[in-house]
């Protein structure tokens, strides 16, 4: 974005944030700091202000996925109120705003955009991708919407966040979530890990690896690029219909 009186970058300024500037048209390497690496600096967010031309800034936005600097950012794109219809939704920005600005809204909605992008862990509370898993509370959201889960599958899912990045076989996963005393097979991980995946869906990065078990993938990895959610589950298509029926008291 420029730097104009009446800008974003003003705006947020005023607002209290560390704002960089550039043409849409410059090199988005610029925006990056020699130290940045050093001292662990990373954006936030990235505003376009486009104002009436939104083609400018959806080049620029490939320009800047192009850099790994800005992986897992998210894209802010700022138009008049003329140019609303010509946004197209796949373009790749995460939300727009309209110019003239009302200082809440654009903080409100930069907000919004680093709590869809963020990832964190506590003792009470996991968020991987557009998943809150709430360990207090027993619910589980996906963008915002409440899933219902039985105590097994909750149980499940939060222990894969707990392990997050790490294989847990199918006998290991039983042992934790089931308990030793548990007379099931391991086959009951399977049906549960299908149903998370038949509730979750692609908002769920779990991976099946072959003869190993499962892993919920960490952020930033190498596996984790150009791939979809569940585009390695790597399952056999066999029918455990039956299966089903018989742990269906397992939980």
């Amino acid at each position: 974005m420029l730097e104009r009186e009446e800008g974003a970058s003003s705006t947020l300024r005023q607002l209290g944030a560390t704002v960089r500037t550039l043409d849409l048209w410059d090199d988005p390497v610029e925006l990056i700091g020699d130290d940045d690496d050093e001292l662990e600096i990373r954006p936030r967010a990235l505003v376009f202000e486009a104002l009436d031309r939104p083609d400018l800034a959806v080049a620029a936005l490939r320009a800047v996925r192009k850099e790994p600097y800005f992986d897992n950012v998210g894209a802010l794109i700022a138009v008049t109120v003329g140019q609303i219809a010509r946004i197209d939704p796949s373009s790749g920005f995460d939300d727009f705003c309209l110019h003239p600005y009302v200082p809440e809204e654009l903080y409100g909605r930069i907000r919004a955009l680093e709590w869809r992008r963020s990832e964190f862990a506590t003792e009470e509370r996991h968020k991987v991708a557009g998943i809150v898993v709430d360990k207090a509370g027993h619910e589980v959201y996906v963008d915002g919407r409440p899933i219902s889960l039985t105590a097994k599958e909750f149980a499940l899912l939060a222990y894969l966040c707990e392990r997050r990045g790490k294989v847990l076989s199918r006998e290991h996963l039983l042992a934790r979530v089931w308990g030793n005393r548990y007379e099931g097979g391991p086959r009951t991980v399977d049906i549960h890990v299908r149903r998370l995946r038949a509730k979750l869906g692609d908002a769920l990065p779990l991976e099946t690896l072959r003869g190993s078990g499962y892993k919920l993938r960490a952020p930033d990895t190498e596996d984790n690029k150009g791939r979809g959610g569940n585009a390695e589950r790597g399952e056999r298509p066999e029918r455990i219909d039956s299966e089903e029926h018989a742990e269906e008291e397992a939980g």
